[in-house]
Parts: C-alpha cells; sequence; structure tokens
C-alpha cells in the first residue's frame, strides 16, 4: 500500500495567497485559476450565501495571480477544481463521489510508483488562519505564520484512463475528462471508494477541520521544513533522498505534485488516525 501526499491548491505563482482556514476551523483549498475553464470562481460555494469570489475578494482583493500572464480580475476567470472533494462546492449529481485528476509527468510519476486501489491521497497545501472582522474575513496573521499542512483525502476505489474508457456522465465535468482531446492522453481520473476500506461509517473521501498536528511545517520555519515523525527516515518518499533529512527538519522538494511514500505499519497509523480524526463537519 502507498500514501501520496499530493500538493494542491493556491500557490505563490497560481493565486498568489495562502488558501484560509475559516474561522469555524474548515480547510478551504482554493482551486488553481485557469483561464480555458468554462468553470467560474463564481461557481463555487462556500455556502448557500457565499461563493468564492467573494471570500478570495475579502481576503486577497479582486484580483489573483497567474504565473506567466500576472493578475486576472477574479471575476472573469475560470479555475480548475481538482481534487474535487467537498460536497457543498457545487451542486451535485445523485452518483457524484470524489474524484481527482491527474496528466502529463505527475501522472507519468503515479504510473510509475504503481499507484493502483486502496491507495490513499492525503492533500497538502499553503493556508493561513482567518478572522471574522466588521463582516468581513481577513488573515489572522500576516505571511510569515502560513504554513503547509494536509487538508484533505481520497481512497482509491478506480482508476480511469480518460481517453480510453466510456467515462460515466456525472464525471464529465471535471477537468481532466474536459481535456481529453489535447496532446495530455494521459489524462487519468482517480475515483474515490464510497467509504473508508479501514471504517465503514466515513467516506472514502473528504476535507478536514483544522487541528495544529495537519501542519507539516515546523514551526517557526518556512513552509517547505516540514516536522515529519522521525519514522519516515525508515521508508522512502518520491522527489526525496537521505539528504532530504536535516539536523531538525525535513526539507520538501521545491518540485513536484505527487510525493508517493512506502507504507509502513506506523505510517499508516499515522495516515489512519489524521483521516479519522480530523473529519469536517
Amino acid at each position: 500500500m502507498k500514501i501520496i501526499l499530493s500538493r494542491k491548491g493556491f500557490d505563490s505563482g497560481y493565486g498568489g495567497i495562502p488558501s484560509p482556514i475559516l474561522p469555524n476551523g474548515e480547510m478551504l483549498s482554493l482551486p488553481i485559476p485557469d483561464i480555458h475553464s468554462d468553470l467560474k470562481f463564481h461557481d463555487l460555494h462556500i455556502s448557500e450565501k457565499k461563493n468564492y469570489v467573494e471570500l478570495i475578494t475579502e481576503i486577497g482583493g479582486n484580483k489573483i495571480k497567474l504565473e506567466g500572464s500576472g493578475k486576472h480580475p477574479i471575476k472573469e476567470i475560470g479555475c480548475h477544481l481538482d481534487p474535487d472533494i467537498r460536497f457543498r462546492t457545487l451542486k451535485r449529481n445523485t452518483n457524484w463521489k470524489g474524484l481527482f485528476g491527474q496528466s502529463g509527468t505527475a501522472q507519468s510519476h503515479l504510473r510509475n510508483q504503481n499507484i493502483s486501489i486502496g491507495d490513499i491521497f492525503l492533500f497538502f497545501g499553503w493556508f493561513s488562519e482567518t478572522v471574522n472582522k466588521n463582516g468581513k474575513l481577513n488573515f489572522k496573521y500576516n505571511r510569515d505564520r502560513s504554513f503547509h499542512a494536509i487538508y484533505g483525502y481520497l481512497e482509491i476505489a478506480e482508476i480511469i484512463k480518460v481517453n480510453t474508457h466510456n467515462i460515466p456522465a456525472w464525471m464529465h465535468y471535471h477537468p481532466h475528462y474536459k481535456t481529453r482531446h489535447t496532446t495530455l492522453l494521459n489524462d487519468t481520473l482517480y475515483v474515490a471508494s464510497k467509504v473508508l476500506s479501514f471504517n465503514n461509517n466515513i467516506k472514502g473521501y473528504g476535507t478536514f477541520q483544522y487541528d495544529p498536528k495537519l501542519k507539516l511545517t515546523k514551526e517557526g520555519y518556512s513552509r517547505s521544513r516540514w516536522n515529519l515523525p522521525k519514522f519516515f527516515k525508515q521508508t522512502s518518499i518520491s522527489f526525496h533522498n537521505e539528504n532530504s533529512w536535516k539536523t531538525d527538519y525535513f526539507q520538501s522538494a521545491a518540485k513536484g505534485q505527487e510525493f508517493v511514500i512506502e507504507v509502513t505499519d506506523e505510517i499508516l497509523e499515522w495516515s489512519n488516525n489524521i483521516i479519522l480524526d480530523s473529519q469536517s463537519s
């Protein structure tokens, strides 16, 4: 079995601000901007009364960064909703389950690592806590207090190669289905299990309520310097080697989206506990 630490959401190049941890503790990963997508940020909802444009404007202004082409008006630009693991974000088909797509070199890496049914993605990204001030959402701290944190998960029940399968209609909205005619012929969809294999009372996908144990970044360090448990030294993590372990932190790779971990008993227990203890309401 494998665990995949998967980097997703706004970063310094795409979006330009951290994703927010809402005052109620919900971790809301902001999908990266995509000028080719017909799905807009105003189509995504935090609640019945508030969409993502309203939230992003409050915490970051009315323009967002897109690496290589400057800043774009948030009301006009599309977004790449992937992974899609939060039920309330869109109006859902009754058949809907969590989905994650990958393509290009990142998908080739997952294939070469023999990712298969039963493996688990733990999604992480750049986060900062927020507070309500005068009826609007604001970041609680400056950027120095932002960090990498795990915000969600997906246990794989099915792996679909988009260009070689009859894709069920309920998946057609997904960006990796919509790009199936591009040159990235290895577009692949990872479909979540209905419930977890190790706890059938919990969905096989979802997002987390914030808890400090979800932080990867070591306190007081830059966000790419992680405080991984020492038992991770007993295994391999793709894109990393023994030199990634420094005296008092783990230096995560600047490049790469999918960090594949060979599971030990201790790592499996660590991953399971994160999922079981951090469920969003």
